[in-house]
């Protein structure tokens, strides 16, 4: 980690305290000049980090700032684990190291400049008040093996916030985490190899933390973070659960497939028994859902009979 970014980090952690901190504070806490301090700040909030400054005062975090302890995350993975403070995207950041990973590897950021969610659309990535992470797996079968893989991480990261107190969670098929019905975290899956031979995959996972006004006047749809729980989650054992959760998944899924899956994922579909819409395109189908099949395909009663839809662009949303 940079010098520039322990003393950004310093700043935070200074501010995390909540009230407001003056400029001459942070500077003799710091060892550096107010100027210094100031240019920082400046810094913090072109990374979305919002900071409120008032003159005689000083400055005061919007919301709070949530950062990995680097060296606990460390000692607690098995695996190789890459933190940063910043990249491209945890998903781009693997793919391109593919070839040198093994199943498991992880991929951490406090900020991603190009964060990625499904159907193209971007995921807000501001520093530090999320969870932004990626996790690489390969299949020595082929793409075919994979079939069903975004239930699995769904419920993986269900089982992972529901051990750390985290209530009233749903997921709409495929993988979306909902809170209260609101959407909590996202999951973007990305494969590279054979249809019938060795492949690999990116998991990447985008969580809601603590979301700020500002952030949140990005976002299209409605959402939902962990800010308002009685009991804020660790962010850093979040983190190191769920690569722990996901690998003894995955792991069960390479042996048994989705079948040893089902009684999680029928506990958390937001949808079965519902009357739904289908978007695939242009095209719109009506029906009742009626949960997945083994291959992880959405099954939807219609006037044609009971119908299985699989694919990534197919949105599923209430009738």
């Amino acid at each position: 980690m940079s010098d520039n970014w322990n003393r950004k980090r310093a700043i935070l952690s200074l501010l995390n305290a909540g009230d407001f901190v003056s400029g001459e504070a942070l500077a003799d806490a710091l060892g550096i000049s107010r100027a210094a301090i100031s240019k920082h700040i400046d810094t913090l909030e072109t990374y979305g980090v919002e900071i409120y400054s008032v003159k005689g005062k000083g400055y005061k975090l919007a919301t709070p700032v949530f950062l990995i302890d680097e060296p606990r995350l460390l000692q607690a993975i098995d695996n190789r684990c890459f933190y940063f403070d910043e990249t491209s995207s945890t998903n781009a950041f693997l793919l391109s190291h593919a070839k040198e990973l093994k199943s498991g590897d992880i991929c951490i950021a406090e900020y991603q400049s190009a964060g990625r969610g499904r159907r193209g659309r971007t995921w807000v990535s501001p520093y530090g008040n999320h969870l932004y992470c990626s996790l690489f797996w390969g299949f020595s079968q082929g793409m075919a093996q994979a079939m069903g893989l975004s239930l699995v991480v769904a419920c993986s990261l269900v089982k992972v916030l529901q051990e750390l107190g985290v209530p009233d969670l749903g997921v709409k098929w495929p993988n979306d985490i909902y809170l209260d019905h609101k959407k909590l975290a996202g999951v973007l899956i990305e494969m590279s190899g054979q249809a019938d031979s060795e492949c690999q995959l990116i998991i990447g996972i985008g969580l809601n933390m603590a979301m700020s006004d500002n952030q949140a006047q990005a976002i299209e749809q409605p959402w939902n973070d962990l800010s308002h729980l009685a009991s804020m989650p660790d962010k850093t054992e979040l983190a190191i659960k769920l690569q722990q959760q996901l690998k003894r998944d995955l792991q069960l899924f390479e042996r048994e497939g989705l079948p040893a899956f089902m009684p999680r994922w029928q506990a958390v579909d937001l949808f079965d028994g519902q009357p739904v819409r289908l978007l695939m395109g242009s095209n719109e189908i009506q029906g009742i859902c009626r949960g997945v099949d083994e291959q992880g395909s959405l099954l939807l009663e219609t006037d044609a009979g009971l119908q299985a839809y699989v694919g990534g662009e197919i949105s599923l949303r209430p009738n």
